[in-house]
């Protein structure tokens, strides 16, 4: 088993984390903050009767990019999408989007970059890959400008059934002294006003850090969270991983995009981002992200809008009515009456891949089992922890978590 440090710990706490009454508690070098005794006792209504609409999840990372963050900025890069299949793994099946917010400070290449709020993972997570650690050394950063721009310019949903929260990582305090910026307490009673809950992650131990971080999570009711440097977190790399992300790349091959000139160039966009991660990302972080796109939660991602073998499958197209300049472009080179012929062949290459991408994830699964359990078990990990923490906490939001956290 590899174990990832620090950086993967932090990450790790970003994505899992969820509680709303603080009662800190010290487990193995690392701060948590541990959920109510009965957090079942208040569940909602998973899934609207009518509607059919199910819990939503909103997570934006406000994440310090200055030198001193760059093991947590690779590892995050490597461990992104099994907490995102974490997420996924509740029960009914979440709709999760996920915002980026970078942040260094005034005099550096930028104070912040915003990453809107989305279900197109790979596209966030292209975003993510460009994120290089410079700058920065010089104590204080621009964690006001980050926490406004995350509450103020992501595009949250209306009212109270999605679990918004935002997590605040770094490892320098808030610079208190500009002149003409709002500071973190305006900020976080806007965000209460929306429904948005604030955690923090501090990365290292420096004191000021510690002191502020603590005191935004208290204004939110928030988590604090603080990792040592061998804080771990389980990232296990298996044989499978390979034969998985090539698999996944075919399976991405047979998406067909159709729609206005407008809506296909969106569309490019997003198969653009894909093609950017099977070309950079590890073979790993590509098995994590099959394993995403598997779960219910992750056929959006997968799929994209607008996509055109799922909806001639599911019968919500029928491709003798549409306008030819809306098909894709390889049907519209195709004899009409040979059309659906195409379609059909992608629905059956995609089925098989499918059931074979499913087949390698339960054998990489239970590798991963295996090897946890070699090691002794993960009941100290700081997965685990975070797990248990992310379980309770969802039922107040209509999920329920069953499994284990995902490798």
């Amino acid at each position: 088993m590899k174990t990832q440090l620090a950086g993967i710990a932090l990450f790790a706490a970003t994505l899992s984390t969820v509680a709303f009454y603080p009662a800190l508690q010290s487990t193995a070098g690392v701060n948590i903050i541990t959920p109510p005794a009965d957090p079942v006792a208040h569940i909602v209504s998973p899934v609207d009767p009518i509607t059919n609409v199910r819990p939503r999840i909103e997570v934006v990372f406000a994440l310090d990019t200055t030198s001193s963050m760059s093991g947590f900025i690779q590892a995050a890069k490597e461990k992104i999408w099994s907490i995102a299949t974490t997420m996924a793994s509740a029960q009914p099946a979440p709709e999760i989007k996920i915002g980026l917010v970078a942040f260094r400070d005034r005099g550096d290449a930028y104070v912040t970059q915003v990453t809107d709020l989305s279900e197109d993972l790979d596209s966030v997570y292209a975003k993510l890959m460009d994120f290089k650690a410079i700058g920065g050394g010089d104590g204080p950063e621009s964690v006001n400008q980050a926490l406004y721009d995350a509450v103020h310019h992501m595009s949250w949903s209306q009212g109270a059934g999605a679990y918004k929260v935002v997590f605040l990582v770094g490892d320098a305090p808030p610079h208190m002294d500009y002149a003409n910026e709002i500071q973190y307490p305006e900020t976080l009673q806007a965000a209460k006003s929306k429904g948005i809950r604030i955690n923090t992650i501090q990365s290292g131990r420096d004191a000021n850090t510690a002191r502020e971080w603590q005191h935004i999570a208290a204004l939110s009711q928030g988590d604090f969270f603080n990792v040592n440097e061998d804080g771990s977190a389980v990232a296990v790399t298996t044989p499978f991983d390979k034969n998985i992300a090539d698999l996944s790349a075919k399976l991405d091959d047979t998406r067909l995009y159709f729609g206005s000139a407008e809506e296909k160039a969106r569309q490019q966009l997003k198969k653009d981002a894909t093609e950017k991660l099977h070309a950079a990302a590890s073979e790993a972080t590509r098995a994590r992200r099959a394993a995403f796109n598997a779960s219910r939660s992750g056929e959006r991602n997968f799929l994209g809008k607008k996509e055109l073998v799922d909806a001639v499958a599911a019968g919500r197209v029928d491709l003798d009515t549409m306008a030819e300049d809306e098909l894709p472009a390889s049907l519209q080179a195709v004899a009409p009456a040979k059309r659906k012929s195409v379609v059909n062949k992608q629905v059956e290459k995609r089925s098989e891949l499918k059931q074979l991408i499913g087949e390698l994830v339960g054998k990489r699964d239970a590798y991963i089992a295996e090897k946890v359990e070699a090691e002794g078990g993960a009941k100290d990990s700081l997965d685990n922890k975070l797990y248990e923490t992310v379980r309770a906490q969802g039922a107040a939001k209509g999920m329920v978590y069953e499994a284990a956290p995902k490798y």
